[in-house]
């Protein structure tokens, strides 16, 4: 996978959206749940945060571009941007180890087959 350049002034962004520990939680759900998804009102539920709390942080996620959101139904569901998240891993290190291919310790394990 080719991560695109991230400049720093998007990468302040992505990590402003997740310096947050009700969105920090919210994001891992999501994360954990892959790409189909899952609607905000198990969100709600499972992290046991108020309706109007979490759309507040869905909102701050979703500008972020860390999530996307699409109805079904009645319900709207939630999904990591997979594409983002590698990005701003990428970009955070992206001169570990002084940029040596010799270094597991900058290589991740494992990557999600959706990115």
């Amino acid at each position: 996978m080719i991560i695109e350049t991230m400049k720093n002034d998007a990468a302040v962004k992505l990590l402003s959206a997740l310096a947050h520990t009700s969105r920090l939680a919210v994001f891992r759900m999501l994360v954990q749940k892959g790409p189909e998804g899952i609607p905000a009102g198990e969100i709600a539920e499972k992290l046991k945060m108020a309706p109007n709390a979490l759309s507040f942080h869905l909102k701050e996620l979703s500008h972020a571009g860390l999530v996307r959101s699409r109805p079904e139904g009645r319900f709207v569901i939630y999904s990591p941007d997979f594409r983002a998240m590698n990005g701003l891993l990428g970009y955070l290190t992206e001169n570990c180890c002084a940029g040596s291919s010799k270094a597991p310790a900058c290589t991740p394990t494992t990557q999600c087959e959706e990115c």
